[in-house]
This record gives C-alpha cells, structure tokens and sequence, in this order.
C-alpha cells in the first residue's frame, strides 16, 4: 500500500503542523491577466512529494489540474480534498474516461458531489465507474439521458441494459405489456 511515512506527513499537512512551503503564486488563484507564463508542470515535477502533498491540499486551480495526473495516488487524493475544488472540476474528473477508477470511486463517496446532477450523469456514462456504483446512480437519470444510455456504446453492457429498462419502464411499455396501444 502506502508508505506510513508518507502517510503520516499527509496527516501532518492536513492539521497544519508541516514546515513545507510551497511558491505562493500556485496558492492563490490569479486573474487570468495575471497568469504567469512558465512550465507549471516542470516545476511542480521538481518537487518533493511532500510539497506536491501540501500543493494538491492549497493549491490553485492550475496546480490541481496537474496535480490530478500526478504519478502519487496519495497526491491525486489531495487534490480531491482541495477545499477550493469546484463541481466544475469535478465534472470534467468524472468525464475523463482516462482517470483512475480509485478517484472516481471517491468522487461516488462524496454526497455533496453527488448532488449535481452532471456529476452523477459523469460518473454513470464514465466507462470506468466501478459498476455498483454506476448502476446505483443509473435510476436517479433524468428520460432524455437514459434514452441515450440505453443506446450509447461507450458504456459497459450492464449500465445499458439497465437504462433500456428503466425507459421501457417509465414510458409505461413495461413487461406484460403490448407496446402498441
């Protein structure tokens, strides 16, 4: 599993007892006028995980975006913890069809993010959502989005036939019935 070292600097980032500090700039969010121009992803290489720790758990929407493809899965998580996470963000994570399946797991774990329907619509059509959770959100779809569940080939077998049921269900054609009226 996890290094409990690292591990346990995690937890100390977390409370804030860590001494890590890390370039401002990839704290605060900056204006777009204000963006500086640099190879924001070399730089965030060259840290320390630790940094790179304490960047995902503070750091601005720039820094998450490539902190999110970070080769630490304990880094990725962070930035899933980032208080200044949008659902915006989220959305696009829950999109991805190239994430790893631990994070979308997490995504499925947090109610709040599963409030936002294009969230849950996300995590439903996203091949890789774990299948029990997929087919728990599948119901939950509104008629225009299980129709085209129902018909998408993108998307593992179980979750379509689930939302061809549920269409032939709630247009009232369900089974024992004739379907042309």
């Amino acid at each position: 599993m996890t290094d409990p070292n690292l591990e346990q600097l995690a937890d100390d980032i977390q409370q804030d007892r860590d001494t890590i500090v890390v370039p401002q700039e990839l704290v605060e969010e900056l204006p777009p006028e204000k963006k500086v121009a640099r190879n924001l992803a070399t730089e965030i290489q060259m840290m320390a995980v630790g940094e790179r720790l304490k960047l995902a758990l503070k750091g601005n929407r720039d820094a998450r975006q490539i902190l999110i493809r970070d080769s630490s899965h304990i880094v990725q998580r962070f930035v899933l913890q980032n208080p200044r996470i949008t659902d915006e963000e989220i959305v696009g994570l829950a999109k991805n069809r190239s994430i790893d399946r631990e994070l979308l797991e997490l995504i499925c774990r947090r109610k709040e993010w599963l409030g936002n329907y294009q969230i849950k619509l996300a995590l439903a059509t996203n091949p890789k959502t774990p299948l029990a959770l997929a087919v728990r959100l599948v119901p939950s779809l509104l008629p225009r989005d299980l129709r085209s569940l129902a018909k998408s080939k993108n998307v593992p077998g179980p979750i379509c036939g689930l939302a061809k049921r549920l269409v032939i269900e709630r247009s009232g054609g369900g089974p024992g019935s004739s379907g042309g009226h």
